[in-house]
């Protein structure tokens, strides 16, 4: 692995291209934002054969989010699913603090956190970066794509690419089309998530858009029978399990989540699709409290 200072100067020789055999090999991608689900995209680009460049906004952050990467691969190596040695991976990643190192980039996601105005910004400033045939991808998992896009002078160059937590495990890829985003971007950001062995879905740029919107739905009437005393977290979670055959009760998934980001997707639909999608009072008061689930070590569950 590279790593890049804030000035741009690499601290070791750019990667080579890798193995030939895989999907992606000798295609570069960059993303930006290293937190959960960026170092998760980071890791399927790698096992896909790419060579990725990892932003993130400071060296504190970018230790943390290569940790991350490690991380993953070191779980994805003990399951054996690992077609490479992590080392080999590794040498393939270059991260940095230095967005002009994504110029090179024929795909570019920014995987930042939901902030409107962040995730706008953010966009803007890589389309002047980025190689003006490469395609931009917003990881959003409900906000507009078109006012992402507002401040692009290309906005057809930008489409939706929502990945699902954990990454590597994750089958779906909802890839996003705005009115504008053109067939050929729609066509690239296909390719990519199918060749890195993921099913897509193709949605129209909506609030919450199709995963986001039914599954907080689902949430957020959980959470309100959990309030009236219906039944308790756990006997909520096993009846969609067995009687519904969801891999897991919507309550366990809000905890997995982060309840403070169910929260805010909840305003933000709220605000676009009206009051059915108002937060529960329960909701609010746990965040409030700083339980916001795994990530707290409390929230519907204690975690360890």
């Amino acid at each position: 692995m590279t790593q890049g200072t804030a000035d741009g100067a690499a601290r070791a020789d750019d990667p080579p291209a890798g193995n030939t055999d895989l999907p992606l090999a000798g295609s570069a991608a960059g993303v930006v934002g290293g937190g959960t689900m960026g170092s998760g995209i980071v890791h399927v680009l790698l096992a896909a054969g790419a060579e990725v460049v990892l932003v993130e906004s400071d060296e504190a952050a970018l230790d943390r989010a290569t940790g991350l990467v490690r991380a993953s691969l070191d779980g994805a190596e003990q399951r054996g699913k690992l077609t490479e040695p992590i080392a080999d991976l590794l040498a393939r990643l270059t991260a940095t603090t230095d967005r002009a190192r994504l110029a090179t980039a024929s795909l570019v996601v920014e995987a930042v956190p939901e902030l409107l105005d962040l995730k706008r910004q953010l966009l803007a400033d890589l389309e002047r970066i980025a190689d003006p045939a490469a395609v931009l991808a917003s990881n959003t998992s409900s906000l507009s794509l078109a006012a992402i896009g507002s401040g692009l002078e290309h906005p057809e160059r930008l489409v939706g690419m929502h990945f699902f937590n954990p990454v590597p495990a994750q089958k779906l890829v909802e890839v996003i089309r705005a009115e504008r985003t053109s067939d050929e971007t729609l066509a690239a950001a296909r390719h990519v998530a199918e060749s890195l062995g993921k099913q897509v879905v193709v949605v129209r740029d909506s609030p919450g858009f199709a995963t986001s919107r039914l599954g907080l739905a689902l949430g957020l009437e959980a959470i309100r029978m959990v309030e009236d005393g219906v039944a308790s977290p756990e006997d909520i979670d096993t009846a969609m399990v067995l009687g519904y055959r969801h891999p897991m009760g919507p309550l366990r998934l809000g905890d997995l989540v982060g309840l403070d980001v169910r929260l805010g997707i909840a305003e933000y639909l709220a605000t676009q699709l009206g009051p059915r999608f108002e937060p529960p009072a329960l909701l609010r008061r746990m965040v409030d409290e700083g339980k916001l689930g795994r990530k707290s070590g409390q929230g519907f569950y204690t975690w360890d």
